[in-house]
C-alpha cells in the first residue's frame, strides 16, 4: 500500500515540476512587464508630485483634462493602425515592416480628421479656459509623439519582448519626470511654458522608441492588404476613443460644469487613481495575448471571478495605502496635493471598479470581439455621463462629489460586466 502511496505522490511531483517549467516563461516574461510598471510607477509619482506643486490647481486641472482629451483623439490617428500592427507582432512578426509602411500611411490620411475632432474638442470643452494653442500642443505631444511611442512599445509587448517595451515605458515617465521637476525650476512657469516642456519630452521619447527599441524591417507599402482591414481597424479605432471617453469624460464634464479650480482637485484624486491601475496593466496585457491564442481560457466561472477579485482587492489596497499616507501627512505629496488630501481615501472603490471596466474591455479585444467591444463601451460611456452629470447638478459639497464617484463606478463596473460576459459567451474572432 505505501509503494503505491509512494508512487502516486511521485507521479504528482512529475506533475507539478512539469507545469512549473512549462510556466518558467509566463513567470519570467510577467516579471519583465511589471518591472516595467514598477519603474513607470515610481517616475509617474515623481512625474505627478513635480507638475501638481509646480501649477497652481486650475492650471494643473486645465492641462489634465486637455491631455485626457489629448489621449482621446490620438485614437484618432491612424485609424485604429496600431491594433493592426499589435496583433501582426503577436502572430505573425515577419510582416511588422509592411504594416508599420500601413501605420504611416493611415496616419497621414487621419490628419484632417484628427485636427477636425480636435477643433470641436476646443469649442466644446476649453474655449475661454486655455489658450487654443496650449490646447494644440497638448494635442499634438500625445497624439503625434506619445502615440507613436505607444507603437513601438506595443510592438515589443507583440513580440514577447517584454523587458525592451518595460524599459522604453519607464524611459517615457522619466522624461516627463524630468521635465516636470524642470519645470518647478524656472520662475514664474505657468501652463503654456509646460505644454511645450511636455512636448519635447514626447518627442525624446519617441526618438529614443524609434532608434533603439523598433524592430528593424524595411518598410514595404501594400496599399490593398491595408483597406481591406480598414473596416476592423475603423471599429477598433472608433472603440478605443468610446473606451477613453468612458475613461477619460468625467474631466471634461467636471471642468465644463465645476471650473479649473474643481477639475484641478478632481483631477488630482483620480490621477491618484490612474497610478493602481498601472501593475493592473501588464497583467491585463499579457492575458490579452494568451486570449488571442486561446479564447476559451476564461470559460471557468471561478478563474473569471478569481481574476476579477485579483483586481478589485489590488486596485482598492493601493488607493488605502494613499488615502492613509496622506491622512497621517497631508504634506507628503505637496502643497497643492494637501488641498485633496483628506478626499482621496472617500474615492476608495473606484480604483477597483475602474480597473475592473479597463480590464474587461481588453477581454473583447484579445478575443477580437470589436464591434462588441465598441457598442459596450458606447453604451458605458452615455451611463458614466448621465450619472456625472446628475452628480455635479445635484451635489454641492466637493467631499460629497468624491464619495458619490463609488456608487457611480459601482453601476458602470455592473453594466460592464453585463455587457461583457454576455458577449463572452458568443463565438471569439480570428485574428
Amino acid at each position: 500500500m505505501s509503494e503505491v502511496s509512494d508512487t502516486f505522490r511521485s507521479r504528482r511531483l512529475v506533475k507539478l515540476q512539469d507545469f512549473l517549467a512549462a510556466q518558467r516563461g509566463l513567470v519570467k516574461d510577467y516579471l519583465s512587464a511589471i518591472s516595467g510598471s514598477a519603474g513607470r510607477l515610481v517616475f509617474s509619482l515623481v512625474y505627478f508630485i513635480a507638475l501638481a506643486n509646480a501649477l497652481s490647481i486650475p492650471d494643473f486641472g486645465l492641462f489634465a483634462t486637455a491631455s485626457a482629451a489629448g489621449v482621446m483623439l490620438s485614437r484618432v490617428l491612424a485609424l485604429g493602425y496600431v491594433s493592426s500592427v499589435y496583433r501582426i507582432a503577436a502572430v505573425r512578426p515577419r510582416l511588422i515592416g509592411v504594416f508599420t509602411a500601413g501605420f504611416l500611411l493611415m496616419s497621414l490620411l487621419s490628419l484632417p480628421a484628427l485636427a477636425a475632432a480636435s477643433w470641436v474638442t476646443f469649442a466644446l470643452f476649453f474655449a475661454g479656459t486655455m489658450p487654443a494653442t496650449a490646447f494644440a500642443v497638448v494635442v499634438a505631444a500625445e497624439a503625434l509623439l506619445w502615440r507613436p511611442t505607444e507603437l513601438v512599445i506595443i510592438v515589443n509587448n507583440g513580440m514577447g519582448k517584454f523587458g525592451r517595451a518595460a524599459l522604453l515605458a519607464i524611459i517615457g515617465a522619466a522624461m516627463r519626470a524630468v521635465a516636470a521637476v524642470a519645470l518647478i525650476a524656472i520662475p514664474s512657469a505657468g501652463l503654456v511654458a509646460w505644454t511645450w516642456t511636455y512636448l519635447a519630452a514626447n518627442a525624446v521619447s519617441l526618438v529614443i522608441g524609434v532608434l533603439f527599441f523598433y524592430p528593424r524591417q524595411p518598410l514595404a507599402l501594400k496599399a490593398r492588404l491595408y483597406f481591406t482591414r480598414l473596416p476592423a481597424a475603423l471599429y477598433v479605432a472608433g472603440a478605443e476613443m468610446l473606451f477613453y471617453l468612458q475613461m477619460e469624460f468625467d474631466k471634461l464634464l467636471v471642468l465644463s460644469i465645476g471650473g479649473a479650480q474643481l477639475a484641478g482637485i478632481y483631477a488630482i484624486i483620480m490621477r491618484l487613481v490612474d497610478l493602481t491601475a498601472i501593475p493592473i496593466r501588464a497583467f491585463s496585457m499579457m492575458l490579452v495575448q494568451k486570449l488571442m491564442r486561446t479564447p476559451d481560457m476564461l470559460a471557468r466561472l471561478k478563474v473569471r471571478a478569481g481574476i476579477e477579485g485579483a483586481v478589485f482587492i489590488v486596485s482598492t489596497l493601493a488607493l488605502l495605502a494613499i488615502g492613509v499616507l496622506l491622512y497621517f501627512f497631508p504634506n507628503a505629496l505637496g502643497r497643492n496635493v494637501a488641498e485633496a488630501a483628506p478626499l482621496v481615501v472617500l474615492a476608495v472603490c473606484v480604483p477597483g471598479l475602474r480597473n475592473l471596466v479597463e480590464y474587461e474591455a481588453e477581454l473583447l479585444f484579445g478575443r477580437g470581439q470589436m464591434l462588441i467591444r465598441a457598442f459596450n463601451l458606447a453604451l458605458l460611456a452615455g451611463v458614466k455621463g448621465v450619472l456625472l452629470v446628475w452628480a455635479l447638478a445635484s451635489i454641492t459639497k466637493t467631499a460629497d462629489l468624491v464619495l458619490s464617484l463609488n456608487w457611480i463606478f459601482a453601476l458602470i463596473y455592473l453594466a460592464s460586466a453585463l455587457l461583457t460576459y454576455s458577449a463572452l459567451r458568443l463565438p471569439a474572432k480570428s485574428v
